[in-house]
């Protein structure tokens, strides 16, 4: 289990401990049963691939035109289509030519953030950079430094958001069978080329399960194309200690061209126990010709990082931790390390005129070990009650064959792609009391999916296009759990639960995705779209499916099943695109069938009552002049239980508002650059409050500033993030037992990068 779906059932009983005495005993077998921090590495498909992201939008939400940003010289993926405005050949561009102003998932809202936007925005962490996008919402929880392990959130899904987006990069699967999400600190920044971000179940044809909210694809440069040699250094020091650097290099000959990507970051960290250890690399070699192109890539990433939960607020006792003591731990021994591998192979060949054959493969390996010595004053850092230690292996296989296919039918232009989706995940878990000592609980749990997927797009006038797509997927799960009652946790601490119940399940699910978008002018279009989507229950959420006790205490055994969740939703908007000025907006409503959610009295996972989730999001920029544009957004997003005992009360973790406002002003041509970045939301439901009834997150705001610049080879930056110092925290935890009893994660008040670096 992920420390995030660990914290939030270990704070939920510190909280009940109050009043509840037994609850200790409860607290300490749910932690039992919670799996380690469970990130995936990156893995990386061809950057050459016309269909590398099967379906990808232009920049239609970006009004400036590209300006090289300081140090921001290495070429990147040509073979996609790149900067504003670029075209893709893959799948849903239609190929009207009748100046359509989007060529992604046709119907679908979507947004493009550029190497550019990434190189100029003032805050510097993936998770920030995508928040600034209309309706993203963040949830962190060790004190955001480098966003490690924040949580992104398309259309409120709140504490469980890492199950309902799906990562990708370069259009292949990021998420793993568990619930940890992906780990956005993993993919160096100056890797990337774009981040294509498309909102709700539409994804999920193209790449199946957990693309309910939204699809977040991450483009990564190649270096294909540029110069012979291609070097860059960075370097940069910051609050807390903070010490980071970056290296690239590209190097093309003929054919052949090969690209580094590296950094490394150490930080003390916000709070106390908050230190980050991390270094990444991204690797690949690409062979490129007209009719065949080939690629190998190498990824690898290693993450050590301390867990300083949270901070306890209970007004009847007069305790408040976030006013006398924010930046202190709560667990000073906690931690998880994740060390992750990948290795990616594939070609493109073009079988005939308009017909293309794309296969690719991978693997990828994820270790991790996480401990917990419980909250003060029990911590101690040896063997406890309250100590569990948990080591955990995830790999898996994948091979995602396509064809692309793109001509005429009866007249009308005509894209379509079609292929298989195969991976095959293992999961392995030992869970003990203490490291070196054996574990009370061993789950071995393996996944195979088996997918067919096709999306057709057509031109079905010249100011018209119309796209559907199907895919069908098998899931087999295989779990169990062996159990060692004279284990250290069970024979001495009496803390694990009983031996679960195995688990052998195969089902068949579908997704389905219909749009249009119809163009009025050059300048202004409506879209349009309907869509299903599903997700499998992960492993966290499967070996905390039922209760691990009866009423008095007797462990009980668990039995794995949750039922699958799906989603059916539609959308409409509008887009208008001039040269000065870009708007779009729309308005979504989803509808969801047995949402899988904690249950906060119960302490284990279950399959909810209906729910749903309605919004509307607008994004726009303005280009005022040559050197200065300006850019926002703002989302309204409902997400409420549509039935049940809860039946008209919002999920928790979901902010109804949210906004941004940003410019950038090129003040002395690219020697000197300013960037300013507002970023509002409005409050938001505690987790563990179903009913409503806790006091609320506070909404807030902060302001970053950023002023950078580049002389010849040499570049440099100076960034002030959350200018005004606002104290906040985004993530919150409420007792089931104690009236405005909670535990909060707080955030770092004002802090300064500065970083320097050359290109050669």
């Amino acid at each position: 289990m992920s420390c995030f779906a660990s914290i939030r059932r270990r704070h939920a009983l510190l909280l009940a401990s109050t009043v509840l005495a037994p609850a200790f005993c409860v607290g300490g077998a749910l932690a039992q049963s919670a799996p380690p921090e469970q990130l995936p590495p990156i893995e990386i498909t061809k950057p050459g691939d016309q269909n590398l992201t099967r379906a990808r939008p232009t920049n239609a939400e970006t009004a400036a035109p590209a300006r090289p940003a300081p140090g921001n010289t290495q070429t990147t993926n040509t073979g996609s289509g790149t900067g504003t405005g670029a075209t893709s050949s893959g799948a849903g561009t239609g190929g009207t030519g009748g100046g359509r102003q989007f060529a992604g998932i046709v119907g679908a809202s979507s947004t493009v953030i550029t190497a550019d936007d990434i190189a100029h925005s003032p805050v510097q962490s993936l998770p920030e950079i995508l928040a600034q996008v209309p309706g993203v919402q963040l949830q962190s929880f060790f004190g955001g430094i480098n966003g490690a392990k924040t949580s992104v959130d398309l259309r409120g899904f709140g504490a469980f958001a890492s199950d309902n987006v799906l990562f990708l990069l370069n259009g292949r699967r990021l998420n793993d069978i568990d619930k940890a999400g992906f780990d956005l600190t993993t993919i160096p920044l100056d890797s990337i080329e774009r981040i294509e971000i498309t909102r709700g179940n539409s994804g999920a044809v193209l790449y199946g399960d957990n693309a309910v909210g939204g699809v977040v694809n991450i483009i990564t440069k190649s270096g294909v194309g540029g110069p012979p040699v291609a070097i860059k250094a960075e370097a940069g020091v910051g609050s807390f200690n903070s010490r980071l650097a970056a290296v690239s290099a590209a190097v093309n000959s003929g054919p052949w061209s090969t690209s580094f990507y590296g950094n490394g970051i150490k930080s003390d960290g916000y709070r106390a126990n908050n230190a980050l250890d991390q270094r990444n690399g991204v690797g690949n070699i690409n062979y490129t010709t007209p009719d065949l192109t080939a690629f190998l890539t190498v990824t690898g990433s290693d993450q050590k990082l301390g867990l300083p939960g949270g901070r306890l607020v209970d007004p009847s006792i007069g305790l408040n931790e976030l006013a006398t003591d924010r930046r202190g731990a709560a667990t000073p021994f906690d931690y998880a390390n994740q060390q992750a591998a990948s290795a990616t192979a594939g070609f493109t060949k073009t079988l005939m005129n308009g017909v293309d054959l794309i296969v690719d493969g991978g693997y990828r390996k994820r270790d991790t070990q996480s401990a917990f010595f419980g909250p003060v004053p029990f911590a101690s850092p040896f063997p406890s009650f309250f100590s569990t230690y948990n080591d955990a292996s995830l790999q898996t296989w994948s091979l995602t064959p396509r064809l692309s296919v793109k001509n005429a039918v009866l007249g009308m232009p005509s894209t379509l792609l079609t292929g298989i989706d195969y991976y095959d995940s293992t999961f392995h878990q030992e869970r003990g009391a203490f490291k070196g000592l054996p574990p009370g609980h061993t789950y071995d749990l393996s996944q195979r999916t088996l997918a067919g997927y096709w999306q057709h797009t057509l031109g079905l006038l010249p100011t018209t296009d119309f796209s559907y797509g199907a895919r069908v997927q098998n899931t087999s799960l295989s779990a169990r759990d062996r159990y060692n009652p004279n284990a250290p946790d069970c024979a001495t601490f009496f803390n694990c639960s009983a031996q679960a119940f195995p688990l052998d399940s195969n089902e068949t699910q579908y997704a389905l995705h219909v749009g249009v978008e119809h163009r009025f002018t050059d300048a202004f279009s409506v879209f349009g779209r309907a869509a299903r989507a599903f997700r499998t229950p992960d492993v966290d959420e499967r070996v905390s499916s039922g209760p691990a006790f009866d009423p008095f205490f007797t462990p009980l055994p668990q039995n794995f099943q949750l039922k699958t969740q799906t989603s059916e939703d539609a959308e409409l908007g509008f887009r208008v695109k001039t040269n000065q000025f870009q708007v779009q907006t729309s308005a979504y409503v989803m509808d969801l069938q047995n949402e899988i959610h904690f249950n906060p009295v119960l302490f284990y996972n279950v399959n909810l009552d209906p729910t749903r989730r309605y919004g509307a999001e607008t994004s726009a920029s303005l280009r005022v002049s040559d050197t200065v544009t300006l850019r926002g957004g703002m989302a309204y997003t409902r997400a409420v239980f549509r039935e049940g005992q809860f039946a008209g009360d919002d999920v928790p973790l979901v902010s109804r508002y949210t906004g941004n406002l940003g410019v950038t002003w090129n003040i002395w041509q690219n020697y000197l650059v300013f960037d300013a970045t507002v970023r509002a939301w409005s409050t938001r439901i505690m987790d563990n409050d179903q009913a409503n009834t806790q006091s609320r997150i506070p909404g807030n705001a902060t302001a970053d500033l950023k002023l950078s610049g580049q002389y010849d080879h040499f570049f440099w930056s100076v960034g002030v993030n959350n200018l005004f110092n606002a104290l906040y925290y985004d993530y919150a935890i409420a007792s089931s037992f104690t009236a405005g009893r909670f535990s909060a994660y707080p955030l770092p008040g004002r802090t300064y990068t500065v970083r320097a670096g050359a290109t050669f």
